[in-house]
Order: structure tokens, then sequence, then C-alpha cells
């Protein structure tokens, strides 16, 4: 895949006392690490070193730092097309609601103390469509110098906003000296997101809520779902709120801004990590954002146990930057669906656990569980897809890298033709209940009716521009599934044989059965399989 410039924009930074803190990094925070995981085999955190995205970039990506002083002064004095298009850098829009490169001014105590108070409940200085047209120039002039096409954005929480306000309402605006903009999908290549609240953000108190919207401190209000209308939508002021006739959905990416299908929201599960904050958001959040208000409709996404920020953030974690490295780099998307599902009658109750994992990788890429208060919901889900010819129920959707490009403990001679392998554990339970209560009478807790995990073997064949796979339940393979490769030479000789793909330009389909003991249960059905559909992402550029 080309090595675009990557941009990097941060999130929220609180009042004016917040805003001085962090203009004094002089990255922002992204090249911000960590040295915890979350949990080790003796049920305490163990020491794990990720040297944070930027660095990780720079040495598995080959990516460039340009600093020498000041990254926007080097790219004015900087020839057009003169710099290396695998290039970092940091969209350092807070500097000028900062303090700190002020001389301070001569006040009295009076007006020092005032000041402090000031400093600590406003945020002088940021607007975000500001911010956002600022964005779009740095955007401009990166592409100028570089000579590159386009640019990948990658951002945190807040900083999500800040671009989407750039792509879905600046870009419809006329530049100060009356030229028209590009639009977004001219300008970005893609869109990759950390916990970033698409849909505002939500407290368990509606007092909160009433705060957040009508004082704004700090400049809050800008996560007020209602008032999000003022800086995504065309023509609107900041303050406007939908009117009734409105169909606006802060959730909703427009396509004639940018496709959903060149954005990646990583989504945080862990609501306990994030300080006091998870205090006021509570449960089904990342300790800030609530799951369901953290992604953009039909765009790519993940579920991770990590938190907003902090020593266990979303950023500053592995699992964050495998998603990243996937989206930006990796050829191949990969998107699982259960298919075959009878209908479900409206007092079934059943979820789904899933867990993503990928050859090589020291983390799960991807799970949705109900200890994490984000289960994949199997009844609502067949429910919703009632009357489709061919309704798929999905439970993943992922990025594969090229098997050259090899992960740590793959081997990297290219003559060894390693192969891309990840498997999808899933779990399905039942709830008894009646009228919203559970009922435990004949309950075996956290025991599922069904669970297996499903190996996936994937090796491209460039030399005939295809693809060829195998697959296994883990359950039916005879022995440590890392003693065989392709996995199914653990089956009997007679099952050996690789998955039947069908191809149709640069997709790839096949079908694989549940086990038998999975298909005895009414909600998967007799008929019940894994549809997985690999494209090849250089096939439709």
């Amino acid at each position: 895949m080309d090595r675009l410039p990557i941009i990097y924009v941060r999130g929220y930074a609180g009042p004016t006392a917040g805003i001085d803190t962090a203009v004094d990094d002089p990255f922002y925070g992204f090249n911000h690490g960590a040295t915890h995981v979350r949990v080790g085999g003796d049920g305490d955190p163990h020491f794990y070193q990720f040297e944070g995205p930027l660095l990780r970039l720079m040495g598995d990506e080959g990516y460039q730092l340009l600093v020498q002083g000041d990254q926007h002064r080097y790219l004015l004095g900087a020839a057009d097309a003169a710099l290396p298009p695998a290039s970092l850098w940091v969209y350092r829009f807070y500097d000028q609601a900062a303090t700190t490169f002020l001389p301070p001014p001569h006040e009295n105590l009076f007006e020092r103390v005032f000041s402090k108070i000031h400093h600590r409940v406003t945020a002088d200085g940021f607007n975000i469509e500001a911010a956002a047209a600022g964005l779009y120039d740095l955007i401009t002039l990166i592409r100028q110098k570089t000579g590159a096409p386009k640019v990948c954005l990658v951002a945190h929480s807040m900083g999500g906003l800040v671009v989407r306000c750039m792509m879905q309402k600046i870009c419809f605006q006329p530049q100060d000296d009356g030229r028209s903009r590009l639009p977004a999908k001219d300008l970005v290549a893609k869109f990759f997101t950390y916990g970033t609240p698409h849909g505002g953000i939500d407290y368990q108190l509606d007092a909160l809520d009433w705060v957040q919207q009508t004082f704004g401190p700090a400049g809050s209000d800008i996560f007020a779902p209602e008032k999000m209308y003022g800086y995504l939508q065309p023509g609107a002021t900041f303050g406007d709120v939908p009117p009734r006739s409105s169909r606006f959905d802060p959730q909703t990416v427009p396509e004639e801004a940018f496709a959903a299908e060149d954005i990646f929201c990583l989504v945080g599960t862990n609501p306990k990590d994030y300080g006091l904050a998870r205090l006021t958001v509570g449960p089904k959040s990342d300790g800030l954002v609530r799951i369901d208000r953290a992604y953009v409709r039909r765009a790519h996404r993940a579920h991770v146990y990590r938190s907003h920020s902090g020593p266990y953030g979303e950023v500053n974690s592995e699992e964050g930057y495998q998603n990243l490295r996937r989206f930006l780099f990796g050829p191949w998307q990969v998107i699982v669906g259960l298919a075959g599902l009878p209908a479900a009658g409206d007092d079934d109750q059943w979820q789904a656990d899933m867990r993503l994992a990928i050859r090589g990788l020291p983390v799960i890429i991807s799970e949705q569980q109900a200890s994490h208060w984000c289960p994949i919901q199997l009844g609502r889900e067949i429910r919703r897809l009632s009357g489709k010819t061919e309704g798929i129920v999905p439970l993943v959707s992922t990025f594969l890298l090229e098997p050259a490009h090899a992960e740590p403990g793959i081997p990297s001679d290219k003559s060894a033709a390693p192969r891309m392998r990840y498997s999808i554990t899933l779990r399905v339970f039942k709830l008894d209940g009646e009228n919203g209560h559970f009922r435990f009478a004949d309950h075996l807790e956290q025991v599922p009716a069904w669970s297996d995990s499903l190996i996936v073997d994937i090796e491209p064949d460039t030399k005939e521009n295809d693809l060829q796979a195998w697959a296994a339940w883990n359950s039916m393979v005879e022995g440590s599934s890392d003693s065989f490769d392709p996995i199914t030479e653990g089956l009997p000789a007679a099952q050996r044989r690789p998955v039947a793909m069908e191809a149709e330009g640069g997709d790839y389909f096949c079908h694989i059965d549940l086990p038998h003991t999975a298909r005895t249960l009414p909600v998967l059905g007799v008929d019940a399989r894994v549809k997985i559909h690999v494209r090849d992402r250089r096939a439709s550029r």
C-alpha cells in the first residue's frame, strides 16, 4: 500500500490550564507508549513495553518525523515535492490558545487568583471550526511539499470531531479569498479514530448533560449531541440544533463528504481505568465515550478492552496500533459474518461473545464480550435481517498484511511463504428471562450453549493473483493448532482440502459450516455457516 503522509490530531485538553500542559508535549501525546498489559497469568499487570504509535510507525513502516525546531515552519521553507511522503506530522491546533508562549502579564494578587480560576473553567482561543479550517490548510501544505496526492488522518477523541468538521462543513465553504475548497475525499485517503465521540457524550445524570449543553464549561458543549449539528452541517451556526424535519444523525458522514469505507473507528470497552470520569459516564463505555456513540455508521470498527486515555488507554496500546497499521497498510480486508440463520422469535434472548486473534500478535485485535458490556445481540441482529434474501449477522471486519510484511515471531524468509492466520472464537449464550428479569432456576453462569474457535489460514498467490484458504474448527483439530500449517493438517486425511474460494474481481468468498453441535441450537439452525469475504483493496483503487 502507498506510504502517504500521516497527520495526527489530538483530543480534548480541557480548559486553558490543560491546554498549557498539552502544548508542552512536542508531539501532543502521539509519542506516548505504555509499559503495562491489562493482566498477567498471576492476575497482576505485567511489564510490556509498547513504544507508542509514532516510534512504531518509524520502525515498522519506515516513516520519518521531520521537525527541525518547528514542523510548520519547516514545511513552509521546503521546496514543493521535496519532502518524503512517508512522513509524520502533528497538527498543533492548541498552540494558539495556550498562554505559555506569551510573556506573563503584570497582575496584582487578586488578578492573579482570578486568572488561575478563569484558566481552569474556560478555553479561550479554541474554536472547533477554526481548528478544522487550520487542518484543511495544513493538509494542503503537506500535499504541496511532499507531492503526495492525499494524506491519512489519525485522531484521538475530540480530534476526530475536528476532522469531521473539516470534512463535512469547512470543505463546503469558500476560503477567505473566495476560492472553493476541495472536497475531503480528494484530500484524505484514510481516516482512523481512537475513542472519538462521533455521537456525542452522554452522562448518567441528566443534570450533567444539561450543564454541558447549556454552559459548555471549557468548550465542552461541542460534545453535546444536539449542538454537533452546528459544526457538522453546512450552512449551520454553532449553537443551532437540528430542526424537527431534519434527518441529521451525528454518527453519519455523508457520502458526498467522505466514504464511510475509508473510516476506521477504534472503540474502547474498558470503563474502569479512566480516572473519575468513569463515575459520570458509567459502564458500556471507555470511561468517557459510550460504546454505541464511538463509531461512524457503516465504517470499519474494532472493539478493544482499553480505556479512553491513561496507562491503559487506546492510543498508547498495542491493540490500537495493530488496528491502525492494518487499516493503513493492509492490502486485504476480511469481513466475517454468520449466514443461513433462521428467523428468531421475539422471546429468544441470544448473545454471542467474539474474539479475533492474528498469528504473531501479543494482543487480541478485536473482541466483543458480555463482560465488557458489548456482546453481539444475535436475536436482535436476526430480527433486523428479517425478510432479507441473504441476511448476514456481522461478526468482525479486519485487515491483513502481506505475509512478507512479517510480524514478530513469523519467519521473514519469503521462501518460507508464511501464511496469514487468524482465529475467531465464538461463544453463544441463551439468556433465560421473562418480563425484563432473569430466571436462574436452571441457570449455569458463564456456561455457553456452544463455543469454538475457527482457525483460518490464507495464502495469496502473487503469480496467479489468487487466494488459497484452509479452515478448521479447533474442536476438530487433533492436537495443538500451532503444530499444523495449514491448519487442516490436523484433520482426518479426507478433510484436508482447501476451502473452496469463489472469485469475483478483487473479491473472494467462502462459506464454512458450523459444527453439528452449533447447528442444533435453534438460533443458529441446520444451515448456519460462517461467511468470509476477502477483498483485495488494491484491485478496487
